[in-house]
């Protein structure tokens, strides 16, 4: 698929700077540690709420190898960072609104909130926190894997199935869940679907019967390498090279090797709900245990959609506003 035009950023950039000096001494309302769809839909409600916040941008988003985005209505199709440039561009029309392009490397409990201390030594301190800094996938690590992630090596059917219908596809992962229950899925998708487990395939008989019974091939040989043939995106060509036995010509693969989170500051912070793939929040207004912490987006559920990590974004806004107005207005 075609990306979209990139929008200019240039000026947003410039706008959206934050003035050092002032800022630094200040206690904001809110503090957003992430720029994916969570946290600039958590600014942008907050913006409207006319609070202080203040954005910081790593600019490692999860789906930077993606070509486009799929499932979110009225943004099926578009390219992630046209998305991430709109949404600066919406954000500069709120002066409240503030971006700096760093990374936060920690973050400690004050009796004002919280203070966040950035790569380039600079603190801030802020009445709320909220997390949004989303997770990383961990890919196999066979050759061939990462130079085919985003155009032939893909994580969510959801998000890239329907691109890869009706070709012969692959799915990498072992037992009943993420192997046996991703390749089943796949069916949806296509009707050539291998199951490959790169060692013991860890499926109980039950599942076994099932690919057998919904004609799924289990390969459980060890893989040596993804031979890539063409990187084209979503029409790709490699052979999935065993140890033992025939390579096996594939335009697709997907796997379920887990993640973790981009940050560990939820654990720093002391929340018993950090773990290493998410936290566990109040989904209403997506609170943590610690007092005036909130996750949004991938880093907070098991449902790792653009669209979902926006909705959470905007939770957390309103549950963070509501919070502060009743501090300020007891």
């Amino acid at each position: 698929m075609r990306a979209s035009k990139p929008v200019n950023t240039t000026h947003m950039t410039k706008n959206l700077t934050m003035n050092q000096s002032t800022v630094a001494n200040d206690v904001l309302d809110v503090i957003v540690v992430g720029a994916g769809p969570a946290g600039l839909n958590a600014a942008l409600v907050l913006g409207r709420c006319r609070r202080n916040v203040l954005v910081f941008d790593d600019a490692k988003p999860r789906n930077a190898v993606s070509h486009a985005m799929h499932g979110f209505l009225s943004r099926d199709g578009f390219a992630p960072a046209h998305l991430r440039a709109v949404a600066r561009q919406q954000l500069a029309a709120y002066p409240s609104v503030r971006m700096e392009d760093v990374r936060v490397i920690d973050a400690v409990r004050t009796d004002r909130g919280f203070s966040v201390t950035t790569r380039d030594g600079r603190d801030f301190q802020a009445r709320k926190l909220l997390l949004a800094a989303g997770v990383v996938d961990e890919l196999p690590q066979q050759p061939g894997f990462r130079e085919l992630y985003g155009t032939g090596a893909f994580l969510c059917p959801y998000c890239d199935g329907w691109e890869m219908r009706d070709q012969p596809l692959a799915v990498y992962g072992r037992g009943d869940d993420k192997g046996g229950g991703m390749a089943l899925e796949m069916t949806l998708w296509s009707a050539d679907t291998v199951l490959c487990t790169d060692g013991p395939s860890q499926l109980t008989d039950a599942c076994r019967q099932r690919l057998d019974r919904n004609g799924i091939t289990l390969r459980e040989e060890k893989i040596v390498c993804l031979d890539i043939h063409s990187r084209e995106p979503y029409h790709a060509s490699f052979d999935i090279v065993f140890e033992s036995g025939p390579r096996l010509r594939r335009a697709g693969i997907f796997f379920n090797t887990g993640r973790h989170q981009s940050t560990d500051l939820a654990r720093r912070l002391g929340s018993n709900s950090y773990a290493t793939e998410g936290c566990t929040v109040d989904n209403k207004h997506q609170k943590t245990d610690v007092p005036g912490l909130y996750i949004a987006g991938d880093a907070s559920r098991d449902v790792l959609q653009v669209i979902v990590a926006a909705a959470e974004g905007a939770a957390a806004a309103i549950g963070i506003n509501a919070a502060l107005l009743h501090e300020d207005l007891a």
